[in-house]
């Protein structure tokens, strides 16, 4: 059996020479070795036979289904969309302003409890590796 062989130069090949001459057998490259990996660094982490759970995906899935189910019963009501957009018309100002800052923070909050999950889910994984 032969070698695991990688391109010499790729001229080699285009000036006449045969597929032999044009590959050399691949170096021993230990991973995280210098040279071997992006940084040189070694990453002696454990790996997890688990994939992880997307907490992220699955809070703003659930944010996603709970609008579009608010939204579609809106429009699938006969007089709520109207009774919607006649409130809208008389909506003040400070009104407005404060409806605005409770949706960013709404938004706030459903970022930070992500946070929270990831950083549950970390310590979590960190006290199984170390047990």
């Amino acid at each position: 059996m032969t070698e695991p062989t990688q391109p010499f130069d790729t001229m080699a090949g285009a000036a006449g020479g045969t597929a032999e001459e044009a590959t050399v057998p691949l170096a021993d490259v230990t991973p995280g070795a210098a040279g071997g990996g992006t940084d040189g660094a070694t990453n002696d982490a454990p790996v997890s036979l688990r994939p992880r759970v997307r907490w992220a995906g699955i809070v703003w899935g659930l944010v996603f289904l709970v609008l579009a189910v608010v939204g579609i019963r809106f429009s699938t009501e006969p007089g709520l969309f109207d009774d919607l957009a006649a409130w809208l018309q008389h909506v003040e100002v400070g009104a407005a302003v404060g409806y605005g800052l409770l949706a960013i923070g709404a938004l706030a909050l459903v970022t930070g409890l992500v946070g929270l999950l990831r950083r549950a889910q970390r310590a979590l994984a960190a006290r199984r590796a170390g047990s």
